[in-house]
């Protein structure tokens, strides 16, 4: 049986392997653009094999964006923990902002730009986004206190994260978060509101 300390030491080397993958790919990527870059050249960079990167990150447009697990958490928690009397569009929207900013600013803009001029990237980032729509589903579902999402809580989380897509290439991507949602709540405040109300008392 293997003890705890010598698990912890395999997790540390692990987590130090995948952290010198991640700062040689970065390195490289910025310096001379993503599909110039081999997974060859990363692992040489990190002193690990190919086989080593891909056992970390499958893909290697996972090496720009290895935070999709975070991502996904923080968007549930935007919903989740949000503040009393505050509606799930107003949730989404402040993070949608939140996560915006971030991006603009360092060192995240220059992953952005680097996104923005490498169109596998842009498809995988989107696709990475779009992934999270199961697990705000549930969010809302688990809210509203039902078995299964029903088609409005469906449609209304697919067209919510459309939205932040479309923002990010605005100039002024609250104007755009505004705009999408102000279309978005015409058919899903009054849903909210009465799934609020049918729900148990104290829930």
């Amino acid at each position: 049986m293997v003890d705890a300390a010598t698990a912890g030491r395999r997790e540390r080397k692990k987590a130090a392997t995948r952290a010198a993958i991640l700062e040689a790919a970065t390195t490289l990527f910025l310096a001379r653009g993503f599909d110039a870059v081999t997974v060859r050249e990363i692992a040489d960079a990190a002193d690990v094999s190919p086989k080593t990167v891909f056992t970390h990150f499958p893909h290697k447009e996972a090496l720009v964006f290895s935070d999709e697990g975070e991502r996904r958490d923080h968007l549930v928690a935007a919903v989740s923990g949000r503040m009393t009397g505050t509606s799930i569009s107003d949730a989404l929207k402040a993070h949608y902002l939140s996560e915006i900013a971030a991006l603009r600013s360092e060192p995240q803009s220059r992953i952005l730009a680097l996104m923005e001029e490498t169109p596998a990237l842009v498809d995988y980032a989107e696709k990475m986004w779009l992934r999270q729509e199961e697990a705000l589903a549930a969010a809302i579902t688990q809210e509203f206190a039902l078995e299964e999402p029903s088609e409005e809580i469906r449609f209304y989380v697919r067209f919510a994260l459309q939205i932040q897509l479309m923002a990010i290439r605005e100039p002024d991507p609250a104007a755009a978060i505004d705009a999408g949602f102000h279309l978005l709540d015409k058919g899903w405040a009054p849903y909210e509101a009465g799934g609020r109300q049918a729900q148990p008392q104290g829930s």
